[in-house]
């Protein structure tokens, strides 16, 4: 039975159960936890894990599959919200994976209390740890995680750390918020297993000090969101860091990085890789190897690899990871939208087909193998830049967030297509600190697209200067446009006037900036400021 809680959100109770009901979840159980004690003692040590990820085999797809229908089945049961979810949406009980309906941060967590979606309805246990995300309006909300679940987080994270990342003398420097945020605080726990951990937050004086005072003889892996980690390496070229000296390496998540970023800071650091993980669900849903770099950096040039893998009309360029059906099963549904349900029985708070709002398409790698091996020049290449890593898990391709766009004359813009126009080859891309993007309405009532730019705190730029910039990132970001999407390059044949993109330059913390803090980026403001906003405004 359900009732209000003081939040104005549903709170089922489990009550009392049949008989029937008893004897399926106590058979739903014992096949739920025998699964995850195997998958769990796959992945004990970072060295097992690291086998395991070398030998995923396609046919343990259909294991992955029936385990996921399995974790929906016994939450149907098991969790006071999902039963009541499940009665209320579907008109007879589901059998298949897909009969089960599709959860969301709408339609579920906001529905239900916290209580009545952990499992049995209990919440409250030592070992618990809160994490926070703050949706779209700003309303934060609470996601749990029960001492089990970090355990295996943990465990995945130090196995993928020691495969890409190997080294003698691992140093971790966790430059993530280490508020109440799930990545900062688990990123430091997990990597404490296997490495040196120093939890600097995201404070650049901290992290410069600490790299200075214990010297270069540490393999340093410096942890970040992509805005901070390009901060900090343009603040010890100021510095005038030896960079010769040091081994220092990124790996960045939170949000989506362009290959134009990640070429900027691979001038500095030895290598960048990114992890995919969504506060909602868990960290570490998806990480990057060498093939997927090199396979996104040959799909921004192959056209025909383009068109085989994303699809005749596919303008964007998806970042791609590798993720574990096993323990984290991903569909993708009539909408393009990716689906998530973590199988392990040790998830407190189960999440079943549970949408984010990502745009995706999934690969096996075998597939992916066997279209890339029809060129001999192309599969030489890939072989090239693999390197030793070689993990068999499928792959995620990655659009980012439906709603992250732009309009404008009848083309899509992307904030990961303005980034690479801003950034490659551009000679002030060290001076740029952020960006994001906004529809200006002129005074002739028609509307152009606006790339607002936030200067460093410590860009010496005159009027001159600013003006150069202005006007190298116009140019930029319109031929990048240009040459990756068709629509805008008809737009452009059609009337040259749709190439009009405004570049609006800020002081630090000023115009659509004010407010802002230094971890995750904005990329889409609705009322960004006219030029005259900030003291420092510049157009173009």
């Amino acid at each position: 039975m359900a009732r209000e809680d003081a939040g104005a959100r549903l709170s089922p109770r489990l009550g009392p159960l049949t008989p029937r009901e008893r004897w399926r979840r106590a058979r739903l159980q014992a096949c739920s936890w025998l699964l995850t004690g195997v998958y769990r003692s796959a992945a004990a040590h970072p060295a097992v894990w690291r086998f395991t990820a070398r030998r995923y085999h396609p046919a343990l797809d259909r294991l992955a599959a029936r385990h996921a229908r399995l974790a929906c089945a016994f939450a149907a049961v098991d969790v006071p919200a999902y039963r009541d979810f499940v009665r209320r949406t579907c008109a007879r009980r589901p059998r298949r994976l897909a009969d089960f309906p599709e959860t969301s941060k709408q339609n579920y967590a906001s529905v239900y209390d916290e209580a009545s979606r952990c499992q049995e309805g209990r919440l409250h246990r030592p070992g618990v740890i809160v994490d926070e995300s703050s949706g779209s309006t700003g309303k934060p909300y609470n996601w749990v995680r029960g001492p089990r679940e970090l355990k295996g987080i943990y465990r995945n994270a130090a196995g993928y750390i020691e495969l890409v990342f190997p080294g003698r003398r691992l140093f971790v420097i966790n430059a993530y918020s280490m508020g109440a945020w799930a990545t900062g605080t688990t990123t430091g726990a997990a990597l404490a297993r296997i490495a040196m951990v120093k939890n600097t937050g995201p404070d650049l004086d901290k992290i410069v000090d600490t790299l200075e005072h214990f010297g270069p003889g540490y393999d340093y892996i410096v942890a970040a969101y992509p805005p901070f980690l390009k901060h900090l390496v343009d603040r010890l070229d100021a510095l005038g860091f030896p960079w010769k000296e040091y081994r220092i390496r990124g790996m960045v998540g939170g949000e989506g990085m362009t290959e134009a970023l990640r070429d900027y800071l691979e001038r500095r650091l030895e290598e960048v890789r990114s992890g995919y993980g969504a506060s909602d669900l868990t960290i570490g849903m998806g990480a990057e190897s060498a093939f997927t770099v090199w396979l996104r950096k040959r799909l921004a040039v192959d056209a025909e690899l383009r068109r085989e893998l994303l699809g005749e009309h596919e303008q964007r360029l998806p970042m791609i990871f590798h993720y574990n059906p096993l323990e984290t099963y991903l569909e993708v549904n009539a909408r393009g939208e990716l689906l998530c349900t973590l199988t392990s029985k040790a998830c407190l708070q189960p999440k079943l087909r549970y949408n984010v709002g990502d745009e995706a398409l999934l690969h096996p790698l075998h597939r992916v193998r066997k279209i890339i091996r029809r060129d001999p020049q192309r599969w030489a290449e890939c072989r090239r830049a693999t390197g030793d890593e070689k993990m068999t898990l499928p792959l995620l391709f990655l659009f980012g967030r439906a709603d992250s766009t732009i309009s404008y004359m009848g083309a899509n813009l992307y904030p990961q297509d303005v980034e690479y126009g801003l950034y490659e080859g551009n000679p002030y891309a060290a001076d740029i600190a952020r960006f994001c993007l906004s529809l200006e309405e002129q005074p002739d009532l028609e509307s152009r697209p606006v790339v607002n730019i936030e200067l460093r705190e410590d860009a010496d730029m005159d009027e001159t200067a600013v003006a150069r910039l202005a006007r190298i990132c116009r140019d930029g970001v319109r031929d990048h446009l240009a040459a990756v999407s068709r629509d805008f390059a008809a737009s452009l044949k059609e009337d040259p006037a749709a190439g009009d993109l405004r570049v609006r330059v800020f002081g630090p913390g000023e115009g659509p900036f004010a407010g802002a803090g230094g971890l995750k980026n904005v990329y889409l403001v609705k009322d960004a400021p006219a030029a005259d906003a900030g003291r420092h405004a510049r157009a173009c």
